[in-house]
């Protein structure tokens, strides 16, 4: 029998997606009345005063007064708010910063106001309700649900609060999901992550769970554990979880390998959060890519990833994109960051409305020999390979060999089979047809005899759990990048002689 709960659910996500649905059919002037809005409210700020804000008429004029930052660029105005200077980015002070790792100079501490706090909560809750109203299932919000996220212990800093941003939203669970919500608040208040999810394990292994959710490669660490503690696939644990939630990295490369620890497919949901806003969820299951929050004070533009480092990029908001482009993205936001790259490139699936898919990091990519290669590329190779076999892939990232002992140059795969492939050849083949079809560049070096087919180097088993721990990034919101233009990691999986 239904419970109220899930009956009531079906009206209001009816009203939540009436509501999406006007915002996303208007996209240009939604994205204006935000920008309009942003440049108001900051005119008066030390950022607003010091680009002249109170002249800003139009688009055009932004480009002119305000160019792009990174962290680093924008850390002269961040470092005054975090030592509580008010009025700096945005107005007052922010009620959080999210803190996360830098990888170039320490802790980053992204700015999270009364203003744009409230977008990352709704954006979540609306990703579940529009689910719910695309396929009238709610009998999952009786059952248990789990998040993976990081510590809800909360540091202060000059009367501002920090953490990491899952933490902070942990503190933003609506009332009628408290009863539900796993794991306790001590559990989760653990920072280890290996004993954490031993204590998630236990805490949850004989409850009735509906709703997983984290990022794919530490859930997959969940599911192994509760595999070895009970003996049975995850879903006959679980006989009522059917919503796996996720985000940070694409699905795709671990899809087999859940549903084999599953025993089952489950429906699933993307998001794409960040500590710089929540910019996009998966809003229909048979459509590709995720519906981008126009309507969440946040204001997008995108520089071509392949000009992005030339001395002036052309930067357009969504009215002139084209689909299939890999563009950065670039945001101004109600937390005070303008014109701002928060490293991700993204490509729209869709123009009507506006749906993007994460295609990878700027400074994630392989062109050491001017091929261009991208996060996007290697998993779609990937799942080209793999597709209709056995062969499952447990982790994988990919760096260039410059110099090798002998021969050519090429593209080392690191990869930690679950199953390995039985013909290792016509894998690395299938591999190579498609990187050399998806990217002109790479397959011309290929052609020229500039570089050499791939190599794969394989990797023990939870080798790259270990290699995480060894650099103290097991767990949360980390995860390993997909490529790399440098031998940074993969000396590090060399070192630490992993490798068979």
């Amino acid at each position: 029998m239904q419970s109220i709960k899930a009956a009531l659910s079906k009206p209001f996500a009816k009203l939540i997606a009436k509501r999406i649905n006007k915002w996303a059919s208007q996209p240009i002037e939604t994205q204006e009345k935000v920008f309009q809005n942003l440049i108001k409210e900051a005119k008066n700020t030390v950022f607003g005063k010091d680009h002249k804000f109170n002249t800003i008429q139009s688009y055009e004029d932004f480009k002119k007064q305000v160019p792009v930052r990174d962290y680093e660029a924008l850390r002269p105005y961040v470092e005054r708010v975090v030592n509580g200077e008010e009025n700096i980015l945005w107005n007052g002070k922010p009620i959080y910063f999210a803190k996360t790792s830098g990888t170039t100079s320490g802790a980053k501490y992204i700015p999270i106001t009364k203003e744009s706090m409230p977008t990352h909560v709704e954006a979540a809750r609306n990703a579940i309700l529009m689910y719910i109203h695309e396929t009238g299932n709610a009998k999952f919000v009786d059952g248990k649900m789990i998040f993976l996220q990081g510590s809800p212990i909360l540091e202060e800093k000059h009367g501002i609060k920090l953490g990491r941003l899952s933490g902070i939203v942990a503190h933003y669970v609506p009332k009628y999901l408290q009863k539900n919500r796993m794991p306790s608040l001590e559990t989760n208040c653990i920072e280890d992550w290996e004993t954490k999810v031993n204590a998630i394990v236990e805490e949850t292994v004989n409850e009735d769970m509906s709703i997983i959710s984290g990022i794919p490669s530490w859930v997959q660490m969940y599911f192994e554990k509760l595999i070895d503690k009970k003996g049975q696939k995850v879903g006959d644990i679980f006989k009522n979880f059917n919503l796996f939630i996720f985000g940070g990295v694409n699905y795709e490369p671990y899809r087999a390998k859940f549903e084999n620890l599953i025993g089952r497919k489950v429906d699933s949901i993307e998001l794409y959060p960040a500590s710089e806003g929540f910019f996009a969820f998966q809003d229909k299951q048979d459509q590709k890519g995720m519906l981008l929050q126009l309507n969440s004070g946040i204001f997008y533009e995108f520089i071509e990833a392949e000009h992005f480092f030339d001395e002036y990029p052309n930067r357009v908001t969504i009215k002139d994109v084209k689909l299939g482009v890999n563009y950065v993205m670039i945001i101004s936001t109600t937390a005070g960051l303008w014109a701002y790259n928060i490293g991700d490139t993204v490509e729209f699936t869709s123009l009507k409305p506006y749906r993007v898919i994460v295609s990878g990091r700027i400074k994630h990519f392989i062109s050491a020999f001017g091929e261009h290669v991208i996060g996007k590329e290697v998993e779609q190779a990937l799942k080209e390979a793999t597709a209709n076999t056995d062969i499952t892939v447990n982790e994988f990232t990919v760096a260039p060999q410059i110099n090798p002992s002998k021969g050519l140059p090429y593209h080392e795969w690191f990869i930690e089979f679950e199953n390995e492939p039985k013909d290792e050849p016509e894998f690395i083949c299938k591999l190579e047809t498609s990187l050399q079809k998806q990217n002109s560049y790479y397959f011309d070096l290929i052609e020229g005899k500039v570089l050499r087919p791939l190599v794969i180097t394989k990797i023990k088993k939870d080798g790259f759990q270990n290699y995480m721990k060894s650099i103290g990034k097991l767990g949360g919101q980390n995860k390993i990048p997909r490529l790399s233009n440098d031998r940074k990691i993969a000396n590090k999986l060399n070192d630490l002689k992993l490798t068979k």
